[in-house]
């Protein structure tokens, strides 16, 4: 069992703050290397979002690749669906990614290829998060 905490962020500049589940996730380069970050575990994405300095620091390249527009809380945005190895905790395993063509999103830990892999559990109360 992987158990991460909430993590807390600043909410505006008024001095409040909010805790939000965030795991500690690798994506492995294309270089064969191991890169960590930090996404929010989002139960009502669909597919895992990366921003477009992640996925150059990992080795993502468009090139011939059709894109699309996803849609969300803030809006469309453009991304190109990519296979890339991911790690939590000990278990190494190929998710799909939709790799955005910006920087205006979060990265976002969605369900594609992770919650049919793991048990997830949020216990808001306790700021933890289960992956089992």
């Amino acid at each position: 069992m992987i158990t991460f905490r909430y993590k807390e962020e600043p909410l505006g500049e008024n001095g409040q703050s909010i805790m939000r589940p965030v795991a500690d996730v690798f994506l492995k380069t294309t270089s064969g290397a191991w890169i960590e970050y930090h996404p929010y575990i989002d139960s009502g994405a669909d597919v895992s979002v990366i921003p477009l300095s992640l996925g150059r620091l990992i080795g993502l390249t468009t090139g011939q690749t059709v894109t699309s527009d996803i849609a969300g809380v803030s809006g469309s945005i453009p991304v190109v669906y990519k296979s890339v190895q991911m790690k939590i905790g000990s278990a190494g395993f190929p998710v799909t990614v939709t790799w955005a063509l910006t920087e205006d999103v979060p990265a976002l830990l969605g369900r594609t290829d992770i919650f049919d892999r793991f048990t997830v559990t949020f216990r808001q109360s306790e700021n933890t998060i289960t992956f089992a």
